[in-house]
């Protein structure tokens, strides 16, 4: 009897060491983040007490890039490849697309649930919302969230207005849409063809979201994660929490309202801070802050009323401030306290990283963009970035620009940019604007001065590898590296858009 007892305690502590050899990985991503919005990197308008001590317990990740917008980034971060390669679509997905990202892709739920993770979604998916394409579908043991954005609703119930602002009567509904025109445009429905905002829990439509939901959508995110954690927290995990905020329209929780002198888009963002601190707090709670690399990004960089200082341009550009996100790493004793990098990351590099730490299989029998910047995040002396040689700038099928160590060449358009001093607008970029424009971003991280003329040979070099990329993705259109997106016949809105 002894003896067996002494077999089922060696097996049992054999098996929380093996546990334990594989860390756990909490991502936290939020929508339409400004590069400057937060305190680690250089807000002095919102305050993000859980963020700044997050930035100085861990490292951050100054050069860390995004897609331009939504759907696009979340592909890159899932499957490890540059969007354009896995979801060639001109911007994102809206409701009742019959587009997706397809099944047949690999995510990184899917590695590490392999690996013996239990994993899970809790916030916007964004990838696609008819059923192959739900989270459920693609290696998440279970989802809760919005399936898109917190845009994508009736007006009516306040999915095309800020909180405070008058909602249209709801009587006045418009006109039904014959069966027909569901779908007809393959990215989805649009504006007033939008159905009620709904609130999935896996494939099952608990609720629709509307202007009071809205409200409670950052808490009810925060609490599912925390009860999730708490629910699986003797086992490896993966959480991925990819929050509505702080996308338009603004709706910030009643307990965060009026709180920042400075609005409701502040009041926002400080309650994201509050909803980090919630994480932390727990995982610190129970133990796990040891095996728990954690980190906090932005799905692209911020709008008009974000602050994307120093940065040129806004989310929908190529320029630094469309794509280069704020970015934190957190694992006390692995990721070295109170440090930054300049090296290049991507959402590509996640899938490579998580696999390496986790001892997973990354798939071999495709192409992956991304690479494992664990050396990065662990200071590892003589680290480079995985794409230090080259680097490309994607909005929607056209690859606008492209880098290589400090040089970047915008070839083309860039984008909508704010105006000089005011953060509330938008100018379109100049007809008359000549490219391409080469800047140093080692010296000039806001793009302002054009050195072609005085590097030609940069020039060069940076087309001829634009060149190699529109060889393999295409110029424009679909080239021969581009992979099938998933395709749904007949798709239908999870909620009717007449429905009571």
């Amino acid at each position: 009897m002894h003896c067996r007892f002494l077999l089922f305690l060696g097996l049992f502590t054999a098996s929380l060491s093996h546990a334990a050899d594989k860390p756990n990985f909490i991502l936290i991503n939020i929508d339409d983040l400004g590069y400057a919005d937060i305190g680690p990197f250089g807000s002095t308008l919102n305050r993000t007490p859980n963020l700044d001590r997050m930035a100085a317990e861990g490292m951050k990740l100054r050069c860390h890039y995004a897609a331009p917008v939504c759907s696009p980034s979340r592909s890159a971060l899932m499957t490890g490849c540059y969007p354009k390669r896995v979801l060639p679509i001109p911007s994102v997905l809206f409701p009742a697309s019959s587009l997706g990202l397809n099944p047949k892709e690999i995510t990184v739920a899917e590695v590490l649930k392999d690996a013996g993770y239990a994993t899970a979604c809790i916030g916007k998916w964004h990838l696609g919302d008819q059923p192959p394409f739900l989270p459920t579908a693609q290696g998440f043991d279970h989802y809760f969230g919005i399936p898109y954005s917190n845009d994508m609703g009736l007006a009516s119930e306040g999915s095309k207005s800020d909180l405070g602002k008058p909602l249209p009567d709801p009587k006045k509904k418009t006109t039904p849409l014959p069966p027909a025109s569901f779908g007809g445009d393959e990215t989805g429905l649009k504006g007033d063809q939008q159905p009620p905002l709904p609130l999935l829990r896996d494939t099952t439509v608990i609720g629709r979201v509307d202007a009071e939901g809205q409200q409670s959508i950052t808490r009810r995110y925060t609490e599912e994660a925390l009860s999730w954690i708490r629910d699986h927290h003797k086992n490896p995990f993966f959480l991925y929490l990819p929050h509505s905020a702080v996308h338009f329209p603004i709706y910030p929780g009643k307990a965060f309202q009026h709180r920042s002198p400075h609005g409701i888009y502040s009041d926002w963002v400080e309650e994201v801070d509050w909803s980090v601190g919630q994480i932390l707090d727990t995982v610190r709670s129970l133990g796990l802050e040891s095996h728990t690399l954690v980190i906090f990004t932005s799905d692209n960089g911020g709008t008009a009323r974000a602050v994307n200082a120093p940065l040129r341009g806004n989310k929908g550009s190529t320029w630094e401030g469309g794509m280069r996100v704020p970015t934190v790493a957190w694992w006390p004793g692995k990721v070295p306290a109170g440090t930054s990098t300049d090296e290049i990351t991507s959402m590509m590099d996640v899938l490579p990283t998580f696999a390496h730490l986790a001892s997973g299989k990354i798939p071999t029998d495709r192409v992956l963009d991304g690479g494992n910047i664990w050396p990065l995040l662990s200071a590892t002396s003589g680290a480079k970035s995985p794409h230090a040689d080259e680097f490309y700038y994607f909005r929607g099928l056209t690859l606008e620009a492209v880098r290589s160590g400090p040089w970047k060449l915008q070839l083309s358009g860039g984008g909508a940019t704010k105006k000089k001093n005011d953060a509330a607008k938008l100018a379109p970029q100049k007809p008359a604007e000549a490219f391409p424009k080469l800047y140093h971003l080692g010296s000039d991280i806001g793009e302002s001065t054009n050195l072609a003329a005085e590097h030609p040979d940069e020039v060069a070099r940076l087309r001829t590898l634009a060149e190699k990329m529109n060889a393999d993705l295409g110029q424009d259109g679909i080239g021969p590296g581009v992979r099938e997106m998933g395709h749904f016949a007949h798709p239908k809105p999870l909620i009717p858009h007449d429905a009571p």
